[in-house]
């Protein structure tokens, strides 16, 4: 069978749902059969219908074998038009967060703060693509109240092809740094990439919240956008002061509380007051969501703290850039006396900026006094010849041998680097 859009969306609000992979499809869903450079799901229509699912949407007739089968000219460009189609039935707060870092982090403060008074659905994991944001969409259902969108891009256009289907009436950017260069061509393109939400709310006259403590932004917003909500600085719309940020950030609220997080870095401080100016935004009490950041536990490798005998290991590893590389060895010089050590892996989509990047990190580490660097990968070997002090080991198995033979010193370890680098795998080395 084949039809509309408006066809397909009668059979996805009688699915129970919507499936990608045949691994996990469940009874009664709706199944996308998307092809990629190494696979194409079209072969597995028919796999995807035995095992429950009510219709099987492809892209290639030879498949078409099954009244189940919906015949469409491209599955992805569906899932996109079809995630779209859903969103303008829904008359509910959607609140789009991109950035170079921080995006998770945030979304799931921002999550936690809101869910104190609202029915909310926020991205799940790193779900933030062209395949991710429109997969979010339509996981929301009836009973939503307000919608938190992680969108992420590896070049310019793709955040503002996502707003088209997320469709943000409210939104953020975390911060502008030094991430997919190669894709972006340069810091330039990061801004204009990063902006293209911006240009969204502006046209669609919603609400913008900015964090004035990032200068790009505040000038940004300063220029572009009619009545932003800055925050947190005296002042702003929202304003918090931070106390301490180790061993775990400590803030003063509007009321001149004091509130402790289990969240380490200063950095997260930012995060946290995103977090609360949405929560004043949209008419939380004020103690719940300073609860509500009190008791948020960062996981999923990200600034994961892990007790490890003598040692405190911070497992970082989902993610890497030159920005986050060195808020992440700022905390780690800052948040305690004891001997540091950070392992360091490779910080990938840089382009032809990736040896210089990577021998800076390498000098970032001699100027903050890091007692032991070790840096892996084969990028890493810049890092390396501006720190001939560091130890270098040039794969990931190298490492796992090198954590073999020594243990570390007692204090601080910092685990980080790209997703791609694996890193979290030799925590269990560590001794």
């Amino acid at each position: 069978m084949s039809g509309s859009i408006a066809d397909l969306y009668q059979h996805f609000l009688k699915s129970s749902g919507v499936s990608t992979d045949t691994r996990s499809i469940q009874k009664g869903n709706l199944f996308f059969a998307l092809k990629g450079p190494n696979f194409n799901a079209n072969k597995l229509a028919a796999q995807a219908l035995e095992k429950g699912a009510a219709v099987a949407v492809i892209d290639d007739a030879d498949f078409n074998t099954d009244d189940r089968c919906f015949l469409v000219e491209d599955a992805l460009e569906t899932l996109q038009d079809l995630a779209r189609h859903h969103r303008q039935q829904l008359d509910i707060p959607f609140v789009g967060i991109t950035g170079s870092n921080g995006k998770t982090s945030t979304k799931e403060l921002v999550r936690d703060v809101l869910a104190t008074k609202y029915k909310v659905l926020a991205t799940k994991g790193n779900l933030n693509n062209h395949i991710g944001v429109p997969l979010t969409l339509l996981s929301i259902g009836s009973n939503v109240e307000l919608a938190i969108i992680e969108m992420g891009a590896n070049a310019v256009g793709e955040i503002g092809f996502l707003s088209s289907i997320a469709d943000p009436s409210h939104g953020l950017i975390t911060n502008i740094g030094k991430a997919h260069l190669e894709g972006f061509g340069g810091i330039e393109g990061v801004i204009r990439g990063k902006s293209e939400l911006y240009n969204h709310l502006i046209k669609k006259g919603g609400a913008v919240f900015v964090n004035a403590r990032q200068e790009i932004l505040r000038n940004m917003a300063k220029r572009r956008i009619k009545n932003p909500y800055f925050y947190p600085r005296e002042g702003d719309y929202f304003h918090a002061k931070l106390v301490a940020a180790k061993p775990t950030v400590v803030f003063e609220t509007e009321a001149g509380e004091q509130v402790t997080t289990q969240i380490h870095g200063e950095y997260n401080f930012d995060n946290i007051c995103t977090a609360l100016c949405m929560g004043k935004f949209f008419g939380v009490d004020a103690d719940k969501a300073n609860q509500a950041v009190a008791a948020y536990v960062s996981e999923n490798n990200r600034s994961q703290k892990i007790e490890r005998g003598d040692k405190t290991i911070i497992l970082d590893a989902y993610n890497a850039n030159p920005s986050s590389m060195a808020a992440a060895l700022k905390n780690l010089a800052e948040v305690t006396d004891e001997p540091k050590t950070a392992i360091l892996g490779d910080m990938f989509e840089l382009g032809d900026d990736a040896p210089k990047e990577h021998a800076a990190l390498g000098q970032l580490c001699k100027d903050m006094g890091i007692d032991l660097p070790v840096f892996c990968g084969e990028l890493m070997e810049e890092a390396a010849k501006a720190n001939p002090e560091a130890v270098y080991c040039k794969t990931k198995e190298d490492l796992s041998l090198y954590l073999d033979q020594i243990v570390l010193p007692a204090g601080h370890v910092l685990i980080k680097g790209s997703r791609g680098m694996g890193l979290e795998t030799i925590v269990e080395k560590i001794k």
